[in-house]
């Protein structure tokens, strides 16, 4: 009892006045538990708010699902009250001790005075008219419309109201920022940290035993590398405490550990290839402009770990079906025709992958590739709900166009003995309201960075050809 009578002493206007957050429909269909995320402050919802959410809890698409998703939570949080709602429900107990400000729902008409030339017969001016009256109504307290709606943004600080996006789904503000996994070591690695370093041979390979404050910037599975007189390309195994295992790398660039006929061009892919032929690593994030790399790197994997390691029975692919330009309708066959046009990247890269050196001739090839068919099966996203892969090799490509939500439904169909590769490009995002910084792709990136069975690489070179590498430089 005591706790409530703190929490309400605080929404004391007179004591400490909070901010109001005007909510518009985007922002809880983007993120269902939004108006758990605003600490101390007050969130109102407008009744056009609600009537859009009616207007799009019907069907199967992930819209649809959120909008459902939002009404059970306000359902919860309306029930959970007695007395009457005007005065603003306490979120503290619904949001489980997340939030401690109060949810206001529009419970009268409000007249707003807008410019004459807004028809109030659009959902976002009448929504923008209860910013205008809350502002009113209190002067004392900073009024910020929340939407995800860029042109909905401007309109309001146009009219004078403050507007922002909603963050709280962003992982990062900034992509810089973003895990790369690896670090540069300085050129004076061996003269400084050489009186603290054990070595020993393990399994064919150099482990080495630092010490020092280096060891609190790494990250297991974190990739080492120092381009010198004495070259050293390693990987974090452990860290304890102010010490840190390291091992050397198996070398990819050479010929004679080539991948299903690749061998690695540059160091990054050398990396890659080392998370991606680990069979301790179950989760591997992929990320890089194209032409770097990714979806040849992660097949010839797949294919030498299915066919000759025998290590996972089949190989699956998936993707984000968002078109770049106009949608060209419906498409006739059966799940795996369908998704065809959208494969044309898998299509391409096992073309490379089927060349023969030698001379044994188109039917050689056919037989070859027909083989190789027979042990890739395309699915669609829509369908993976529910699913469980056993010893599988599974593919997402495209990551950057999920949103966190539909990222775990997808990493979670992961069943024993199943290996999820995640390929991306967050400068390419097709996905309404979806940004470099709440991407899926950069969520599961940040959330699984020293995971000892997951590594990150971020691919810096593009290797198609040099046409493509100067367009993707300056256009």
């Amino acid at each position: 009892m005591a706790r409530t009578t703190a929490v309400s002493l605080r929404h004391d206007p007179a004591a400490a006045p909070g901010k109001i957050f005007v909510l518009d429909t985007n922002v809880l269909m983007h993120d269902p538990t939004s108006v758990y995320r605003f600490q101390e402050h007050d969130v109102f919802l407008p009744m056009m708010t609600l009537e859009e959410l009616d207007n799009h809890k019907k069907g199967m698409s992930e819209i649809a699902r959120n909008a459902r998703q939002v009404t059970r939570t306000l359902d919860e949080i309306v029930s959970s009250v007695d007395a009457a709602i005007d005065q603003g429900i306490q979120l503290y107990g619904p949001s489980r001790k997340l939030a401690s400000g109060r949810l206001f729902l529009q419970t009268e008409a409000i007249a707003g005075d807008l410019p004459a030339g807004l028809p109030t017969t659009k959902v976002d001016n009448q929504i923008l008219a209860v910013v205008f009256d809350l502002q009113g109504r209190h002067p004392e307290r900073p009024v910020i419309l929340v939407s995800k709606d860029i042109n909905m943004r401007i309109k309001a600080r146009l009219l004078g109201l403050q507007a922002q996006d909603y963050f709280n789904d962003k992982v990062l503000e900034d992509s810089d920022l973003l895990y790369t996994g690896m670090l540069e070591l300085a050129p004076d690695f061996w003269e400084t940290q050489g009186q603290d370093i054990e070595s020993r041979k393990q399994d064919g390979r150099t482990r080495y035993r630092l010490k020092g404050p280096l060891c609190a910037q790494l990250l297991v599975n974190q990739f080492l590398f120092q381009e010198a007189e004495r070259p050293l390309y390693a990987i974090v195994r452990e860290i304890s405490g102010p010490t840190a295992e390291i091992e050397t790398l198996t070398d990819y660039t050479h010929l004679k550990n080539n991948v299903w006929g690749i061998t690695a061009r540059n160091r990054e892919q050398n990396f890659a290839f080392n998370l991606l032929m680990n069979p301790e690593v179950d989760f591997v994030t992929l990320l890089g402009q194209a032409g770097t790399g990714k979806t040849l790197l992660t097949l010839a994997a797949g294919l030498t770990q299915v066919f000759e390691g025998k290590r996972y029975t089949e190989i699956i692919m998936t993707r984000v079906t968002v078109p770049v330009g106009e949608d060209i309708g419906f498409l006739p066959g059966t799940e795996e025709e369908k998704m065809g046009p959208w494969m044309g990247a898998l299509e391409d890269n096992l073309e490379v992958l089927n060349k023969s050196e030698d001379d044994t001739g188109d039917w050689s090839r056919a037989a070859t590739r027909d083989l190789i068919r027979n042990r890739i099966k395309i699915k669609s996203l829509n369908f993976m709900r529910g699913r469980t892969f056993l010893n599988k090799f599974l593919i997402i490509d495209e990551a950057q166009n999920l949103t966190p939500k539909q990222m775990k439904t997808l990493i979670t169909r992961a069943g024993p003995g199943t290996k999820v590769i995640c390929l991306g490009n967050i400068a390419q995002i097709d996905t309404p309201y979806l940004t470099e910084g709440s991407s899926g792709l950069t969520y599961v990136v940040d959330r699984f960075k020293g995971w000892k069975h997951a590594g990150h690489i971020t691919l810096q070179r593009g290797e198609r050809s040099r046409l493509a590498d100067y367009a993707a430089e300056v256009l």
